[in-house]
């Protein structure tokens, strides 16, 4: 069977300082994609980074005693430590101080030259060294940084720009023909109302500090840090390179089904990127997904207002699996979104240690008491019960609803849907009573209900499992299955009466043990 290929990508983040839920949520919402991508067959090339270049981080090196590698070298370990600690599965990790970067950046660079699309000019204006990013005088807010609130430089030097003023009319197009470029439909609004109001060339280089990706054709100039960045996507496919192996890579995972990125840079994905792209005759990506803020008394978190945490201290707390679920069920991922501990502990005890995590305890040790913990065979329709018969039907329609919603990457959803299968168990068990069942001695009814109530918990791992592979690893071992990451197929993995008859059933720990007010 040939397998589809699906590209997904984070922004790279800048080194600046560690990880904090911000940069973590855009993370785990990509990772959550591409392992439900890869259990629908399709071979997923999933990236992330780091940006590691720019004025900035030259400064922040020099503050340490340190010399700009050092300092990356320091800094990029933190981001390593806190994707593996949430479980993050990308496929490949791209810093913009490898080789393959720097070489990819020098070619496309070169291209542009050769085809007339940058010239050598005079720039003045204003520039925020915190955000790397040039403003006009008309854009700044009070004299400061509109993004971040800061003061701003004024700077003059001669620089090379890219001609982006003569591709408004090619974005606009492209966005009419390719209405799900920008996703979700506000921020599409906001391109559009931007590239309305007419584009002007832009600076691609510097010569005030030399720390960044030398421009081929220019001596002293380093390529604009935010410029250096975008290019990363196609850097890590082995743009630039003429080994075969990776030009088959570029080929077969260009243009990207996914970059997800912050609302707070859309321009610079959704309009400078594009227009870059189509300058050197690349393809751009496939949809620029742009969510939300995370709100924290109503203010954006952010490492410039000092309000970001790590997400380290909430795994602390609640664990990886749980961390995950918070952020991707309670926030709805396109839009801002407030976060609190409250809400966190409620999630927890609420849908993880009562739903989840009960539902799976309690059936495992009654699996154990009454069946010495093996599987009964699947039972035949004949018997069936209304309630049974509707157990059922819910599993069947989990795999269409659940695509319907990842499709559109409304993880909210599709954690609800996977969740009604999981509340119906509960009341399922409720209702049927195995405890009266073996009291009565009603053996042949007592294991129908045992193994549909397996069954369901057997396919809602399967569904939760993007967003909490752990558990659902957890969850299919103690059924006594094999690995739930080498499934390829979910639809069909999800068909009803798939747990064989003998799996022997384990009980185990509490999944998710509830948190009490005075933790």
């Amino acid at each position: 069977m040939t397998r589809s290929p699906f590209y997904v990508t984070t922004p790279i983040y800048y080194v600046n300082a560690e990880p904090h839920l911000g940069t973590a949520y855009t993370t785990v919402a990509a990772d959550a994609i591409a392992r439900y991508r890869r259990m629908t067959g399709n071979d997923v090339l999933f990236l992330t980074g780091l940006d590691e270049h720019g004025q900035k981080i030259a400064q922040a090196a020099e503050e340490h005693g340190m010399s700009p590698q050092e300092w990356v070298d320091a800094i990029a370990p933190k981001f390593t430590d806190a994707w593996a600690m949430l479980d993050v599965s990308n496929d490949d990790f791209i810093r913009t101080t490898e080789p393959r970067h720097k070489r990819g950046v020098q070619a496309f660079w070169q291209k542009l030259h050769d085809e007339g699309w940058l010239y050598q000019g005079h720039y003045e204006g204003w520039y925020c060294v915190p955000d790397e990013t040039y403003w006009t005088a008309e854009q700044l807010e009070d004299g400061v940084c509109p993004q971040c609130g800061r003061e701003v430089q004024f700077i003059t030097e001669d620089n090379w720009f890219f001609k982006l003023s003569e591709f408004g009319d090619r974005l606009l197009a492209y966005y009419e023909a390719n209405p799900h470029f920008v996703q979700p439909e506000t921020r599409r609004n906001e391109v559009l109302s931007f590239v309305r109001g007419g584009l002007k060339d832009l600076s691609i280089s510097r010569t005030t500090f030399s720390w960044g990706v030398p421009i081929p054709f220019a001596e002293g100039h380093v390529t604009y840090v935010w410029i250096d960045a975008l290019l990363n996507y196609i850097t890590a496919l082995g743009y630039g390179s003429e080994d075969p192996a990776d030009v088959a890579r570029f080929e077969r995972y260009w243009p990207a089904d996914y970059h997800f990125v912050g609302k707070d840079i859309i321009r610079f994905h959704c309009v400078i990127w594009p227009a870059m792209l189509m300058a050197a005759g690349i393809e751009p990506p496939t949809t620029v997904f742009a969510h939300g803020f995370l709100l924290t008394k109503g203010e954006k978190m952010s490492k410039s207002k000092g309000n970001a945490q790590t997400p380290a201290s909430l795994v602390k707390r609640f664990g990886v699996d749980a961390y995950r679920y918070y952020f991707l069920r309670d926030v709805a991922f396109g839009q801002d979104g407030s976060i609190s501990m409250e809400g966190m502990v409620q999630r927890y005890n609420g849908d993880l240690a009562n739903d989840w995590g009960n539902l799976c305890s309690r059936l495992f040790n009654m699996t154990e008491k009454y069946l010495d913990g093996v599987a009964p065979a699947a039972p035949g329709t004949a018997a069936e019960t209304d309630e049974d018969a509707t157990m059922r039907a819910i599993a069947g329609k989990l795999p269409e609803t659940y695509e319907d919603h990842m499709s559109r990457l409304d993880y909210a959803a599709a954690l609800e849907s996977a969740w009604e299968l999981i509340k119906y168990a509960n009341r399922y068990i409720e209702n049927a009573a195995p405890w009266t069942l073996a009291k009565e001695g009603d053996t042949e009814r007592l294991a129908a209900v045992l193994y549909n109530a397996l069954e369901a918990v057997r396919i809602a791992a399967l569904f939760t499992a993007p967003v909490m592979p752990a558990t659902s690893a957890e969850i299919w071992r103690r059924l006594g299955l094999g690995e739930i990451a080498e499934v390829t197929d979910i639809a069909v993995a999800a068909g009803w009466g798939g747990l064989p008859q003998g799996s022997r059933v384990t009980k185990g720990d509490a999944l998710f043990p509830r948190i009490y007010d005075e933790e």
